[in-house]
């Protein structure tokens, strides 16, 4: 059995937050499987990186330090890690289901023929018996995702081919320390020895970049509007409510699809997801894809004139009404009440 690997994305010197959130995951499946984590980070200057991993678990971290590597181009990135995986034969794979790990991941599970499950909620470590083949498979990687619209929960295995990969949305998987006083091993990976002129013909003249104005993701408390508030003016108001708690605002699929919200305040399996104290969800049915992104907040309240909305059913509070009626109330009331 190899072991399990995490893909890492650097982003301004910083390892990404969703890659952390995949090595405290991955240290979690490497305990299961007693094996090793194994981290590779693809870069320029990254000088000490090791420094900001090890704290997570890492055993082997391997480095590929090149000029040519400081923006992610596909074909040189693809190169050296699938290089890489021929040599070391990972027995899991895992990378952020970022705009980089959605590239690469295919390309790579493509050229390794090992397939690659998408958007993965949960990651589990199981046996499966084939009655058909008459074989029984021990420690292979449960992939839980939702499927066919959010409609079913599907798990996904991959009995026979190696490695097993798939990429997580950030803000998924808890993101803990397990260890301030772990110390791993680096293996510099030789990066003149694996690219060739063909992997390099694509150059990045210039990055523009623009961060986002919306931290959805990193408030402690998310005020959330659905389809049910009705109109872009009803939904209007969550903006008042949120700015009454010092909350986020955001927003269902079907409220974003509307018109209501701009897509950055999506929330859910094609959105971002959030774990805050407080979620408050106004007018939102509760369908999976929208749960898959918020069932982590500690306390969620729930606010639609339907009482037998899914919402309710994870709720720890419910208010049964019109949002239209009862929002502009809340808002009166915590005004009233934080003077």
């Amino acid at each position: 059995m190899g072991n399990v690997f995490v893909i890492c994305e650097i982003e301004e010197g910083k390892i990404a937050d969703v890659s952390l959130e995949l090595l405290t995951k991955g240290r979690s499946l490497a305990n299961d499987l007693s094996c090793k984590l194994e981290a590779v980070v693809l870069g320029n200057n990254l000088k000490g990186i090791e420094k900001q991993v090890y704290p997570y678990g890492v055993d082997v971290l391997h480095v590929g330090d090149d000029k040519r590597l400081e923006v992610y181009t596909t074909l040189p990135f693809t190169a050296i890690i699938v290089e890489l995986f021929k040599k070391e034969k990972p027995e899991i794979c895992l990378l952020g289901a970022s705009t980089l790990g959605r590239d690469l991941g295919p390309r790579v599970s493509s050229a390794l023929k090992s397939g690659l499950t998408a958007d993965c909620t949960a990651l589990e470590i199981g046996d499966h018996a084939d009655k058909k083949a008459g074989k029984e498979y021990k420690n292979l990687l449960y992939q839980i995702r939702p499927a066919f619209g959010g409609n079913i929960v599907a798990t996904i295995i991959n009995p026979d081919c190696r490695p097993q990969m798939a990429t997580v949305r950030e803000g998924v998987m808890k993101m803990e320390v397990y260890n301030q006083a772990h110390k791993g091993k680096v293996n510099n990976i030789d990066v003149d020895s694996i690219l060739k002129p063909a992997d390099l013909v694509v150059k990045v003249m210039e990055r523009h970049m623009e961060k986002s104005k919306v931290n959805i993701k990193n408030s402690s408390i998310v005020v959330a509007g659905g389809y049910g508030m009705g109109s872009k003016e009803g939904f209007d108001q969550l903006y008042q409510l949120a700015e009454v708690l010092g909350a986020e605002v955001g927003a269902s699929r079907a409220a974003v699809d509307a018109g209501f919200a701009d897509h950055e305040r999506q929330i859910g399996q094609t959105g971002v997801t959030v774990r805050p104290k407080l979620y408050i969800a106004c007018g939102i049915s509760g369908q999976i894809q929208h749960t898959a992104g918020m069932e982590e907040s500690s306390m969620v309240i729930a606010i639609n004139n339907d009482s037998a909305a899914p919402i309710n059913k994870i709720a720890d509070y419910v208010i049964n009404g019109d949002v239209n009626d009862i929002v502009p109330k809340l808002i009166k009331l915590y005004k009233k009440n934080t003077k």
